[in-house]
């Protein structure tokens, strides 16, 4: 057999890879919308101040860390892609409630906050069962090409969103921006739940035994841990910024929604580049070029808070997003290497629960920190955090040394060696009992 013959078929041949990123580029898409509409939602409310709009996004992070090891352990005993579909499902009537407040002309807080815990909770499901579902659908030579791909084609999808929500919220208001995200997740909802992977064994162990062989699997491996425990600063930082100081920065200085909708897709449009260099880079030690990648990402922060021009900002958040998918493809493929597929799930609970540890805190003290110190110098001291916390996970030896498996060598031709079945030939993983973090 020719080595031309044993190349991976073309993931767009693997039909639940295929509904897998339809459903993926569609809830995005509608995210697009929502990342812009929900801050200026808040902010357009009568005698609206920074502090409830960090009380809002709080509201939605805080569920996601608090519940994502739950994620984890239902997502380990069910069918990912059911709890995929509920997720969405909630996602849908929470988005599409946060829309009926804005559209209704009475938004009280309170209700804004409630619907906002729901999105989270909605999150922290879905969070942990993804994570799993990519190796139960593609061969492990394709990992990396499928995460890369995957990352593609919602970043491309995200990039549209963020290009047409300033548009959007300007002309017809945030509710409707809102709107179209809760219909992207009724949409997403019906691709996800037909992917129909199977439910796993019943178990007879408790769902703290699980967590507890979870945090085993997490803790015995240094990269794992130490690069988590970096990202939860580097997520604090950039929650912050996105869902505070960023909004705030460019109703300053710029305008407000369209300036900073340019940002924000000019990241998404660079997080397209670098999911696409990642799907066939070759790095032999994946785990340190990941980190540092992560260096670049408080370009933006810095650049907004030392008073740049919009199109200076954006050239920083087009950098960032060529390092966080750069990132993302590199640590999720090593997770799914690295890791049992039956504690996959598990294991990213505890990835996402780290890395989210401080988001909460960052975007609580964001507001009021930005009311006293004022937004640009909070902006190029989050800046530093991203600095310190990346240079500081370079120590790790297992940061440094993690090597990737060495690519298998090609087959003669006429050796009778077989290989593997197509993704969509083969038996899917059973589903037994053996895991979105960067921040937006």
């Amino acid at each position: 057999m020719s080595v031309a013959e044993r190349r991976p078929p073309s993931l767009l041949r693997n039909a639940g890879f295929v509904r897998l990123a339809l459903a993926r580029i569609i809830s995005v898409l509608g995210n697009g919308f929502a990342r812009v509409a929900l801050a200026f939602a808040v902010l357009s409310l009568p005698g609206a101040t920074p502090g409830e709009l960090s009380l809002v996004v709080a509201c939605q992070a805080i569920p996601q860390l608090a519940l994502v090891l739950v994620g984890g352990v239902v997502a380990d005993r069910v069918s990912r892609s059911w709890l995929m579909a509920v997720s969405d499902v909630v996602g849908a009537l929470s988005y599409g409630g946060l829309a009926a407040l804005v559209l209704s002309g009475h938004a009280p807080v309170g209700a804004l906050c409630a619907l906002a815990v729901a999105a989270g909770t909605a999150s922290a499901l879905f969070g942990p069962a993804m994570d799993g579902v990519i190796p139960q659908l593609v061969a492990a030579d394709t990992l990396q090409r499928a995460n890369g791909l995957l990352r593609v084609g919602t970043n491309t999808s995200l990039l549209l969103g963020l290009a047409l929500s300033g548009v959007t919220v300007a002309w017809v208001g945030a509710g409707w921006a809102l709107a179209l995200n809760g219909l992207s997740f009724i949409i997403s909802a019906a691709l996800t739940s037909s992917l129909r992977l199977g439910r796993r064994p019943r178990k007879a162990s408790s769902g703290w035994r699980d967590l507890r062989e979870g945090w085993r699997e997490f803790a015995s491996r240094q990269w794992l841990w130490v690069v988590v425990v970096q990202f939860s600063f580097v997520v604090a930082a950039m929650n912050a910024n996105a869902g505070v100081l960023g909004p705030l920065a460019t109703r300053a200085h710029f305008g407000g929604a369209r300036a900073w909708s340019v940002v924000v897709a000019a990241q998404a449009l660079g997080s397209v580049a670098g999911a696409g260099i990642a799907a066939r880079a070759r790095v032999s030690r994946p785990i340190l070029a990941a980190v540092l990648f992560t260096l670049p990402t408080a370009a933006p922060l810095a650049l907004l808070g030392a008073g740049a021009p919009v199109w200076g900002v954006a050239a920083g958040a087009f950098a960032a997003g060529i390092s966080l998918d750069f990132f993302g493809v590199l640590w999720a493929t090593t997770i799914q290497r690295e890791v049992p597929e039956e504690a996959l799930s598990r294991v990213s609970s505890y990835d996402w629960f780290g890395s989210l540890a401080l988001a909460p805190l960052g975007l609580a003290l964001a507001g009021p920190a930005a009311d006293h110190f004022g937004t640009d110098h909070m902006l190029l001291a989050f800046a530093g955090v991203i600095i310190i916390a990346s240079l500081a996970a370079l120590a790790s030896p297992g940061v440094r040394t993690l090597r990737a498996p060495d690519p298998d060598p090609p087959v003669p031709s006429g050796t009778g060696a077989s290989t593997a079945a197509p993704p969509e030939t083969r038996t899917p993983l059973p589903e037994t009992d053996s895991g979105n973090a960067a921040a937006s």
